[in-house]
C-alpha cells in the first residue's frame, strides 16, 4: 500500500511552480503533487482558498516558500483537520510593521503605471531583487540569476501588484502555530535578509513538532541556492509526515 501523502506546494513573490523544482524532481513518481499559484488573488486568504480546493479529498502536507509561507499557515487555518504537515521555507508568522507596508506600497506604485512604462519599472525591480535574495557568493551565477528574471517575467507586473497586496494586508499567525500539532519543518538561509533566520527560529519555537534548519551560505532563495541541502532536509520531513499519517490511520481503524 502507497503511504505517500499528498504535497501541496506554493511559490514565493515573484515565482513559479520552478521555484520548487530541486523537490519536485527529487520525489517525483513518488506522490501526489500540486504546485499552486500564488499571484493570481490579492488576499493571503482567497490563495488559500483555491490551492485547497485543487487538492484531493482527505489529509494532505502544504509546504509554502517565502510569500508561499504565508498562504500555507493561511490553509492550515482553513482546512483545519486535513492538514498533516507543514513545510515552512525562508518566510515569517508575523504581520508586515506599517514600515514594511510602505516600501511595498512604493513597489506597488513603481510598476502600476501605464502598460509600458510598468512593464519596464517592473523589470528593473526583478533585477533590484536579486543582490537581496541570494548569498554574496551567488551574485555571479547567471543560470540562477536568469531564472529568477524569468520566473519574476511570467508572474508579471499586475502578478507582482497582488502578491505585495496579499502580503501587506495578511494576518499574524504567531496564535495559529501552537494548535498545529503535525511534524513541521523550518528551513531558512543563514543569511536571509528577506526573512532573517531570527523569523524562522521563532516559528519553530512556537510548532509543537518542528524541525529548525538554517542552510548555511544561503540567502532567502535557499532551495536553489543549496538545493541538495534543502531537498534533503524536506525528504527527511516527508518520511516524518508520512510516518505519522500511518500511525494515525491505525489509529482509527482500532478505535
Amino acid at each position: 500500500m502507497n503511504h505517500a501523502t499528498p504535497l501541496l506546494l506554493l511559490p514565493g513573490l515573484m515565482n513559479d511552480a520552478r521555484i520548487w523544482n530541486p523537490l519536485t524532481t527529487a520525489i517525483a513518481g513518488e506522490r501526489t503533487l500540486h504546485v499552486a499559484d500564488t499571484h493570481r488573488q490579492g488576499s493571503i486568504a482567497e490563495s488559500a482558498r483555491d490551492a485547497i480546493a485543487a487538492m484531493p479529498a482527505g489529509p494532505f502536507a502544504v509546504a509554502g516558500f517565502s510569500l508561499g509561507g504565508y498562504v500555507a499557515q493561511e490553509v492550515c487555518r482553513q482546512a483545519g483537520g486535513r492538514i498533516v504537515g507543514l513545510g515552512l521555507l525562508d518566510t515569517g508568522a508575523r504581520a508586515d510593521t506599517e514600515e514594511v507596508k510602505q516600501a511595498r506600497e512604493r513597489m506597488i506604485q513603481s510598476v502600476d503605471g501605464a502598460e509600458g512604462a510598468g512593464a519596464a519599472t517592473f523589470g528593473q525591480v526583478a533585477q533590484g531583487f536579486a543582490a537581496r535574495v541570494v548569498h554574496a557568493s551567488r551574485l555571479q551565477d547567471r543560470a540562477l540569476l536568469h531564472l529568477l528574471f524569468d520566473m519574476a517575467a511570467k508572474v508579471g507586473s499586475q502578478g507582482f501588484v497582488r502578491q505585495q497586496r496579499a502580503a501587506m494586508n495578511r494576518l499574524d499567525t504567531r496564535e495559529l502555530l501552537p494548535l498545529l500539532h503535525v511534524p513541521a519543518i523550518v528551513v531558512c538561509g543563514r543569511e536571509d535578509q528577506i526573512t532573517p533566520f531570527s523569523q524562522s527560529q521563532e516559528m519553530a519555537s512556537l510548532l509543537p513538532d518542528a524541525e529548525l534548519v538554517a542552510v548555511a551560505e544561503a540567502g532567502h532563495m535557499s532551495i536553489l541556492e543549496r538545493p541538495a541541502t534543502v531537498v534533503a532536509a524536506l525528504v527527511r520531513w516527508l518520511q516524518r509526515v508520512d510516518a505519522a499519517a500511518v500511525r494515525t490511520g491505525q489509529r482509527r481503524a482500532s478505535a
